[in-house]
């Protein structure tokens, strides 16, 4: 056993396909299959069937996972800690993003942070909010940026931004022109609404519950699962919906969506900065934390004209 054949095997478990994670590492299916033989023979028990469409982990194969997850993220430390030692600063460092800051915002600022450190290589995992703090919670993700705050006290939460959210309407819709609307004058309206787990949709409940009202009241035609997808619903006039504004700045300016605010309705969150309040952090995480951190304590000036 040595760690490139664990690498091999959480790819295979990860797209459950031995073809996929072939070509993930630059192997051929064949050379993944003998690696993961090997890694049978040696603990003397199968960990992964091999279904007609797709590879599964078995029971052994689950609890491999999960401790292979540890021995490459301490692989991964102990590269940044001699890197560190060295005076560099390189290595592999995994990110966790909820669906809006992880499509929105964590791409821009990786892209300033490895232009600053080339010799880095950043993995970002965009999952909802609830999924994100499960792997930081499990360490197989050292730090993320989430737009829900967790009771969890295993964890540390910093505030990195505030971002508001307001109600989404195609170009041609009949309030385009409008700047806002009361919360009953939507009640009617097709509402799309993001899945059980979202941060987006998680705050939006909390602002109706404190203005006393709850999601029951919306007519819901659907439920999606990302703001992505809830943005095409959108413009493609399956309902309107409540985004938060960085999902929607593009959209905006070319004209193609129009943002109102919600009269009754707080829609103001926070992006949290997130990580284990008890596991010290890698030095690389370390550096990317404090990088986050400077980024946001810019003037507002000097923070936009670095983001584009």
């Amino acid at each position: 056993m040595d760690l490139w054949q664990l690498k091999i095997f959480c790819k295979v478990v990860e797209l459950k396909s031995f073809s996929k994670a072939g070509e993930a590492v630059h192997l051929s299916q064949p050379t993944v299959s003998s690696h993961i033989k090997e890694l049978e023979h040696y603990f003397d028990t199968q960990l992964v069937d091999r279904l007609a469409k797709q590879a599964v982990a078995t029971k052994a194969g689950e609890l491999l996972y999960r401790y292979a997850q540890r021995l490459l993220a301490l692989r991964d430390e102990t590269q940044s800690a001699m890197a560190e030692f060295l005076g560099k600063i390189k290595g592999r460092l995994c990110v966790g993003g909820s669906t809006t800051p992880g499509a929105y915002l964590l791409p821009r600022l990786i892209g300033l942070f490895t232009q600053t450190f080339p010799e880095v290589h950043i993995a970002l995992m965009i999952s909802d909010s609830s999924e994100i703090i499960a792997k930081i919670t499990a360490g197989d993700i050292e730090v993320g940026i989430v737009g829900a705050q967790s009771q969890d006290g295993h964890l540390s939460q910093e505030p990195l931004m505030t971002d508001e959210s307001y109600l989404v309407v195609p170009a041609d819709h009949k309030w385009a022109d409008r700047k806002r609307v009361c919360l009953r004058e939507m009640l009617d309206e097709p509402f799309i609404i993001r899945e059980s787990g979202s941060g987006t949709l998680r705050a939006f409940e909390q602002s109706l519950h404190r203005s006393g009202h709850t999601l029951d009241e919306f007519r819901i035609v659907a439920e999606m699962g990302s703001t992505e997808a809830v943005r095409q619903g959108i413009k493609n006039r399956v309902g309107l919906s409540v985004l938060p504004a960085i999902a929607v700045d593009d959209d905006v300016k070319t004209g193609a969506l129009c943002t109102l605010t919600l009269a009754e309705l707080d829609l103001k969150r926070n992006f949290f900065l997130t990580y284990h309040a008890n596991r010290t952090p890698s030095p690389l995480a370390r550096t990317f934390m404090t990088f986050l951190r400077h980024h946001f304590t810019q003037p507002d000036d000097r923070r936009n004209s670095l983001c584009t």
